[in-house]
């Protein structure tokens, strides 16, 4: 009986003996296998149902105290509903979920393991989505699901409860009627006021792509949902919930594609706010405090743990269970293990509690219970609890314990792991995933294809044979007393067994016949081995996915590492998504990671030649390298020693010839690296400081040191002659506390000494010999100064500090000192060092948050980040210096180690806003940007990889620039902007611009529209109205109107352009068309059909291909391409491209057509192919490009090599196009992977360079 219901007997045993009321799908099982009717059972369990008594809704238990008190805190479990009262956090994002929900009928919520989508969507949605609606009077019935391996099933079991229908009878529907799931909600409702509908949600949506081997049942349940909320007299409201990684099986359904276009809600990381109530609200309603170092510190941990709420949830919950009275405390934080440690610590505990047997089981039983992924990483899998049967009890006593302790949960047949977190928290299963992949892989599809024999009524069609049934046969052997096995996939081997015997008596008889078929064979095997490479090719492009995505997974923490893991998984096999990703890197720093200090590393200092660096640290030594090659440095002779304790500080004198060191033994030194590779020392230490000297500067004449130190001094030494240095007169005095560290301003005249006191001084030492204040200290720092440095003009100096911030202040008067601008406030926790690049208009930051922060200081008063932070170093980033030329960045830090950056030179700053337009000359170097701070920069970009600015910003306009373009023959370049003008410019020789006209729009609203012909002397601008207007522009000076303007758009122009061959003018508006005039004779044009695109949110931007008539067009989130070449007969070309998240500010062609950039508020760059319109398609994944805001505008240059962004982070960025071009950068600045880190990384490859 138990093989005709496939359910195991002690499942079936349990129902039939009335010990356990079974599912409905169990109850259904039996029946068949009975022979009975499925309806008539269906009704008896319904009645089964209603008459037994509702478990009780319990909250956690708890471990101490009172055991009747429920915990605040529900550990790897998601909040459901009936913990709504103790989910805090997410109640602005609750309040959109739920409008969303009440404007529109499909909503995906999309966020990564661990972000808490099943919590806000059980415990926040629902909860009140249910408390509104009883507040209107009004009641939705709700239906909350999870697709697991049948998809169908489960929505029939669900909505048969709430509509009262069959659930047989349903399920038949569901799989021949995509309607079928539509009607029923309206038969169920057809009584109910209007206003109410059913709220479908569907948690863990990725089931239907980890669980559902069914490809034809997964596609129906889309279907059947996609109808049901999206057609016209719906009365369902559907709510995905979805990891983000599958997005892009996502995108593989159109028509999903389509509703998630502007369906989407994104859950990302707490805010540090959201997190603060999520840790303090519910201990709180549990009269419980939470110790404010306890709160701290679990902020500052899963603050370096992305997606770290089940781990935080878990953490906490043990700490309840070792709280002392109604205080949770530190201690109990750090007892359970902490957010890194807790969910390892518990699962060790439970483990190590189990028999050996039992230990086996449980090894067993978890990898059963993981769905391997490609792409998008392992994920939990539901199973059902008759299929972890074995021959032994041990099975219920080890899922019970695991139970006990919240790993897994078990409901009435089912098993799964209670949160994925689980999956990469505890060492002791990733190593079981790791040493077994192989065999669970192989174990996966072998029970999808045992459970597809099953469901297909055991067909014999379904067996394996030959070569696959002997492999599979061998791996059953090897598992023969694994639980791995299980009882139908042991049916299914033992099936496919019997078949092959029997078809090899058969085919014992044809042997003879099979003689003739020898050449048969022969031609044969070139085909097995055809496809053996075709095989060995599928395999290369599943393990270099494999090491794309774990390069995505890495990028966050160490970019120089994701790039070499990226090129090892192009070199495996060149994938678009690994090409993109390698030319993403050419807009970030990269760095090379240097080991030999055995501590941590405090000090490091560029000679003024760059050629040496020197770094020092806590192992109390000093090394020299040589940086002849900045990528690759290489130690110059052996480390220098003498000091008795750590090494803080270091600097080179002007000349090069001197180093300075300071240290925690209370002294100076100095050195002779005259001889870079036999340094020396010079005299004795610099000793009368009475506590550690934390800091040593140089005078740019070289001739004087300034020495901070722990005895709240700075103290100046006489170092004319550096083997006989002496002290200069007295201590300086002043600071109430420790003198972190003094330096000296570039033009001699200061020393500014940062101190513990929350206090700047700044020392006139002008007379060396009589130093004296310049003026009272600065205050303005809220908790202790680290760090002072000077810009090299001497006007700016830069202060860091304990209170997290960054100070500018304006020094070019010593003594009217006055702050600049804001503090600046990028870091997360203290800020330990501060440098100015040699041209001053870069300032690198770090600090305790792990990060180096540049900024653009091209206005000091108006400072802003330059790209995001600079990740790699693993712990505190103690300093930071710029080599000469600006173009490497030291860092060293408490992880020991020196990191030596590339600094990306394809940035372009100067912009003090948000950059909105940019374009390219016909001469193909000559870029000019224009943006919000009102200013025009051209740029001279023959070597994109050192753009240079071509003279002073272009200051004529009184408004935001919105567009600018060059004529065809280079010599005349426009801009308009919001102050209603068009401006005309001559730019024949671009380093010296000079303005030509002005041209009124005449407009009370500004408009985008600006364009030239490409063969004749006419520009189009916006015209009044909402016109466009043609002017003759054969005199750029003196531009004249062509006849009257075109008419026609309802709403704001946004964008103007005539075809390449100058027959059609387009443009667009926020009316959502497309308008055509047919401008052969630009002096009478006519006016064609418009475009009806059907957006909803305008057309921002378009652009025509080059050579032909093809048009794209921006709108909302996607971009549609257009056939014009029939300008009467427009017609659309392929759906709309989707991938942008947000509005799609700007599209660009590249020059040979094929390729299509476009950019968008959401921050990133897509590439699309497009040669062939009509099926056009992205490439690979999207870009940042180096920035870290939204984008406005993208332009190719003219020989397609490189593509210029620009954007809201005040910044534009020249990105190569050349693939190689980035391959070869990473080579030449970062490290090879360690063997550490490639069997980390890739360990399905052999140890080998990328870039050999």
């Amino acid at each position: 009986m138990a093989q005709d219901a496939h359910y195991s007997s002690t499942t079936l045993a349990e129902a039939a003996a009335g010990r356990k009321l079974p599912t409905l799908e169990v109850a259904l099982a039996y029946v068949r296998a009975c022979g009975g009717d499925p309806a008539v059972w269906e009704e008896r369990w319904r009645s089964a149902v209603a008459e037994s008594p509702s478990p009780s809704s319990e909250g956690p238990e708890i471990g101490g105290g009172d055991q009747e008190q429920r915990a605040p805190y529900v550990g790897l479990a998601a909040y459901g509903p009936q913990d709504a009262e103790w989910f805090f956090g997410r109640e602005r994002l609750i309040e959109d979920m739920v409008s969303r929900v009440r404007t529109q009928r499909f909503l995906a919520v999309f966020g990564a393991s661990g972000a808490g989508k099943s919590s806000l969507l059980r415990a926040g949605l629902l909860p009140e989505i249910g408390s509104q609606n009883a507040s209107a009077g009004e009641q939705w019935p709700t239906v909350l699901l999870t697709p697991g391996p049948h998809p169908l099933d489960a929505c029939a079991a669900h909505v048969a409860a709430f509509s009262n229908r069959s659930a047989v009878e349903l399920r038949e529907g569901l799989k021949g009627n995509e309607r079928a799931l539509h009607l029923t909600v309206l038969q169920a409702l057809a009584g109910r006021p209007a206003d109410v509908d059913l709220l479908l949600v569907v948690d863990q949506f990725e089931e239907v792509f980890t669980l559902c081997a069914d490809a034809d049942e997964r596609a129906r349940f889309i279907s059947a949902l996609l109808c049901a909320a999206r057609t016209p007299d719906s009365r369902t409201r559907v709510v995905l919930g979805v990891r983000a990684d599958f997005y892009a099986r996502c995108s593989q359904y159109p028509d999903l594609v389509e509703a998630l276009r502007d369906a989407q809600l994104l859950v990302g990381p707490m805010t540090a706010d959201e997190l603060r109530q999520a840790i303090i609200r519910p201990a709180a309603r549990a009269e419980c405090t939470v110790e404010g170092a306890l709160l701290a510190r679990v902020m500052a941990d899963a603050a370096s743990e992305p997606n770290s709420l089940p781990l935080v949830s878990h953490a906490l919950l043990e700490t309840w269970r070792r709280r002392r009275g109604n205080s949770l405390a530190l201690s109990g934080y750090e007892a359970a293990g902490g957010i890194r440690h807790a969910l390892a610590r518990t699962a060790e505990t439970v483990y190590t509690t189990l028999t050996g047997q039992q230990q086996q089981l449980a090894c067993g039983i978890l990898l059963r219970l993981v769905a391997l992924g490609d792409n998008t990483g392992d994920a939990k899998r539901r199973v059902r609890r008759d299929e972890l049967d074995t021959t032994g009890p041990g099975t219920d006593t080890v899922l019970e314990a695991l139970a006990r302790a919240r790993l897994v949960t078990l409901d009435t047949d089912t098993v799964e792991i209670t949160h994925e977190a689980l999956l990469q928290a505890w060492p002791r299963l990733r190593e079981w995933l790791d040493q077994n992949r192989a065999d669970l892989i192989a174990h996966q599809q072998m029970a999808e294809a045992a459970l597809t024999w099953d469901r297909e009524d055991r067909d014999p069609g379904v067996l394996y044979r030959g070569a696959r049934l002997a492999a599979a046969t061998e791996w059953a052997e090897r598992h023969r007393s694994d639980i791995l096995l299980g009882d139908r996939l042991r049916d299914f081997l033992d099936a496919s067994a019997r078949q092959e015997r029997r078809a090899a008596t058969r085919s014992r008889i044809a042997i003879a016949a099979l003689a003739v078929l020898a050449l048969i064979s022969s031609a044969m095997s070139i085909i097995a081995f055809q496809q053996r490479g075709t095989a060995q090719a599928a395999r290369d492009r599943a393990v270099a996915e494999q090491a794309v995505t774990q390069a995505g997974q890495v990028a966050g923490l160490d970019p120089a590492l994701a790039a070499q893991t990226n090129l090892a998984a192009y070199r495996i096999h060149p994938t678009q998504q690994a090409a993109t990703n390698l030319l993403n890197t050419q807009n970030t720093a990269l760095s090379t990671t240097l080991t030999g200090h055995s501590g941590a590393v405090y000090a490091v200092a560029f000679s003024p030649d760059g050629h040496t660096l020197a770094t020092g640290g806590r192992d109390k030594t000093i090394r020299l390298w040589d940086m002849s090659e900045s990528a690759h440095p290489t130690p110059l002779g052996r480390p220098l020693t003498g000091h008795t304790s750590w090494v803080y500080w270091l600097q080179f004198s002007p000349d090069g010839r001197t180093l300075a060191s300071a240290s925690r033994d209370k002294t100076a030194r100095l050195w002779n690296v005259s001889d870079r590779a036999d340094p020396t020392p010079l005299g004795q230490p610099l000793t009368g400081h009475t506590g550690y000297v934390f800091s040593v500067s140089f005078s740019p004449d070289e001739r004087t040191l300034a020495t901070a130190s722990f005895d709240h001094t700075v103290r100046l030494w006489d170092t004319s002659d550096p083997a006989h240095p002496r002290a200069l007169g007295q201590p300086l005095t002043g600071h109430t506390d420790s003198v972190a560290s003094a330096s000296f301003s570039p033009d001699g005249r200061t020393v500014a000494s940062a101190g513990h006191d929350h206090t700047i001084r700044l020392w006139n030492v002008t007379d060396r010999n009589h130093p004296h204040p310049w003026r009272p200290a600065l205050a303005g720092h809220t908790d202790a100064v680290y760090a002072v440095s000077f810009s090299p003009d001497s006007h700016t100096m830069a202060s860091v500090g304990n209170d997290r911030t960054v100070r500018l202040w304006d020094v070019s008067d010593p003594a009217h000192t006055a702050p600049l601008g804001r503090p600046l406030t990028g870091h997360t926790d203290t800020v330990l060092a501060t440098a100015f690049s040699n041209h001053g208009h870069t300032l690198a930051t770090a600090g305790a948050d792990n990060t180096i922060l540049l900024w653009d200081l091209s206005r000091p008063d108006r400072p802003t980040p330059l790209g995001p932070p600079l990740v790699g170093h693993t712990s505190f980033v103690y300093w930071v210096a710029f080599s000469p030329d600006g173009h490497t960045l030291a860092s060293v830090g408490d992880d020991h180690t020196l990191r030596v950056w590339s600094l990306p030179e394809t940035v372009l700053t100067g912009h003090t806003d948000t950059v909105k337009t940019v374009a390219y000359a016909p001469n193909g170097h000559t870029l000019v940007t224009a943006g919000n701070d009102h200013t025009l920069r051209l740029w001279d970009t023959r070597d994109p990889a050192d753009p240079t600015a071509l003279g002073p910003p272009l200051t004529a306009h009184a408004d935001a620039i919105t567009r600018v373009a060059f004529s065809p023959d280079g010599r005349t370049l426009a801009s308009a902007s919001h102050d209603l003008t068009v401006r005309l410019w001559e730019v024949s020789d671009p380093a010296h611009p000079r303005s030509l006209a002005s041209i009124p729009t005449h407009d009370a609203e500004s408009t985008d529209a600006l364009a030239f012909h490409p063969t004749e002397h006419i520009l189009v601008t916006g015209g009044p109205h909402r016109s466009l207007q043609l002017w003759d522009i054969s005199d750029p000076a003196h531009p004249t109107a062509l006849r009257q303007p075109l008419t026609g758009a309802i709403s704001k122009l946004h964008w103007a352009a005539f075809s390449p061959d100058g027959a059609v003018l387009a443009s667009t508006s926020s009316d959502d068309q497309v308008r055509l005039w047919d401008v052969h004779d630009a002096a009478h044009p006519q006016p064609l059909p418009s475009i009806e695109t059907g957006a909803k949110s305008g057309i921002l931007w378009g652009a025509f291909a080059p050579h032909t008539r093809t048009l794209a067009t921006a709108a909302g989130h996607t971009v549609q391409l257009w056939d014009v070449h029939d300008p009467v007969n427009p017609t659309a070309l392929g759906l709309p491209l989707s991938g942008h998240t947000l509005l799609v500010q700007s599209v660009d062609f590249a020059p040979d057509g094929h390729t299509l950039a476009s950019v968008g508020n959401d921050g990133t760059l897509r590439l699309w192919n497009t040669s062939d319109p009509a099926h056009a398609a992205p490439i690979g994944n999207p870009l940042t490009a180096g920035h870290t805001d939204g984008l406005k505008s993208a332009a190719y240059s003219p020989d397609g090599h490189t593509l210029a962004t620009a954007g809201e982070d005040h910044l534009v960025q020249l990105t190569s196009t050349d693939l190689h071009h980035a391959i070869r950068r990473i080579c030449a600045t970062t490290s090879t992977p360690t063997a550490t880190q490639w069997k980390q990384y890739l360990p399905q490859l052999p140890v080998k360079h990328p870039c050999r």
